[in-house]
């Protein structure tokens, strides 16, 4: 009898260990999803590696601001071209639309959603964007006619077109540098050190934001005196022929806001598919564009290779300012279409010429002495009553206005964080999470 039960136990403790995902040895958590990075839909795989940072040419300003220094970068995806007129056309319409449905929300609940799946309250309620806007509705158009269109008295020819100037997104980031510093450093009305105020309540980390996110179109008129440029400020943004041009007027704070509402938007349907969650979209940092625009080339001078800023045909590689002020020289006249001319061997477009791209660092002149080797990154976040010196962010790449030194790689100029310029645009990268693509699971 003592035998029987002994088996059965036996028995019983096999079936046990079979059910379970405990079998006693160090596993790691499971399960785990299987990870495969997809590439970002309009971004090129920029691979890791090291290369010499600083001008290919002579520094003809005698700035010095570019002094030689060897740094390795991480891999990370970039947008094949400037962020466009439509693309960004798209994110203004998407503030468009949330503010409008918050607007009917309080009038239709169809336009909110105030409970989740298990029936919880969601405070405050989110939108519900699979509710139409009925845009032609005369009752709706009742409800927006004050609170999103210009007043009657600031209408041309009675037009009624949204009032820009309440289109404004609100966003979250957090402040992982300010995070994650030493020492007794506090906060205003805080007396503990930092880590323990960040243990305490690390709100504090999180900054919030709100701007208007429509590009100043007005910046042709004025970024140029004595310079008849009124029809690119009525058209530029708004005609469908202009849709392909890389978007400008825009300044570093708003390509910033682009950034956080494009990872939100994809993170928003990954979400919604069951999928997970992706790296930042984020501007390049100054380390990254040079790589990128080098595109393996490491000692070149433009993205093409050089030292020429002319083809074997002697047609222009770029569109900037050539010879003597000839604009049309290039094939462009202001900016072109953003896959203008040949890509670099990494397959980007105009990386040097139409127009200049922000970057994430602040300039300083001396960044490239103290910035490290490892994924160089000067930041600065400038408040609006700091000094205008301290709003300074890197710019690169040169534009359609500039003479061809602004268009080799190593170039490096600055422009105030909180001014739009026409020729000014950005692009988008995101960091690869990997060692290197298609070798995950290889060994070194």
């Amino acid at each position: 009898m003592k035998k029987l039960i002994f088996f059965s136990s036996a028995i019983i403790t096999l079936l046990y260990g079979c059910s379970s995902s405990d079998t006693g040895e160090l596993i790691g958590v499971q399960p785990r999803i299987i990870w495969f990075q997809n590439d970002p839909y309009g971004m090129l795989w920029i691979p890791m590696g090291s290369y010499n940072m600083s001008v290919g040419d002579q520094d003809v300003p005698y700035s010095s601001t570019a002094r030689a220094k060897t740094v390795s970068v991480q891999a990370f995806y970039m947008d094949q071209t400037e962020i466009t007129n439509n693309e960004y056309r798209q994110f203004v319409d998407w503030v468009r639309d949330s503010m409008v449905h918050r607007i009917l929300g309080e009038d239709d609940e169809a336009h909110l959603i105030a409970e989740n799946e298990f029936g919880e309250e969601i405070n405050p309620p989110q939108l519900n964007w699979r509710t139409e806007i009925k845009w032609d509705d005369p009752s709706v158009r009742e409800i927006l006619n004050d609170k999103i269109y210009l007043p009657a008295n600031e209408r041309f020819y009675r037009r009624r077109e949204i009032d820009t100037r309440k289109l404004n997104f609100e966003y979250y980031w957090i402040d992982l540098r300010d995070a994650a510093q030493k020492g007794n450093a506090t906060g205003p009305g805080q007396g503990a050190p930092l880590r323990q105020r960040g243990q305490t309540d690390r709100s504090i980390f999180i900054i919030k934001d709100v701007i208007n996110v429509f590009p100043d179109t007005l910046c042709w008129i004025h970024d140029f005196t004595y310079s008849f440029n009124e029809p690119m400020t009525n058209m530029y943004f708004w005609h469908p022929a202009y849709d392909d041009y890389p978007v400008v007027g825009v300044t570093w704070k708003q390509a910033r806001a682009f950034c956080i509402w494009r990872t939100q938007l994809l993170n928003s349907y990954l979400n919604s598919i069951g999928g997970s969650f992706v790296q930042d979209f984020r501007l390049p940092t100054e380390s990254e564009w040079e790589y990128a625009a080098r595109g393996g080339l490491h000692l070149s001078s433009y993205p093409w290779g050089g030292p020429y800023i002319r083809n074997s045909r002697g047609c222009f590689l770029g569109n900037f300012k050539p010879l003597r002020g000839n604009y049309i020289d290039d094939g462009g006249f202001h900016t072109v279409r953003a896959s203008s001319y040949s890509p670099n061997d990494y397959g980007l477009y105009c990386m040097a010429g139409n127009v200049a791209e922000w970057t994430s660092n602040s300039f300083d002149e001396s960044a490239y002495d103290f910035a490290h080797d490892l994924n160089p990154d000067y930041q600065y976040n400038a408040k609006d009553e700091e000094y205008e010196v301290l709003k300074r962010k890197v710019i690169r790449g040169g534009s359609w206005k500039d003479i061809g030194y602004y268009l080799q790689v190593g170039t490096r100029t600055y422009e105030y964080q909180d001014t739009a310029k026409s020729y000014i645009g950005f692009r988008c990268v995101m960091t690869y999470l990997g060692r290197a693509k298609g070798d995950e699971n290889k060994d070194m």
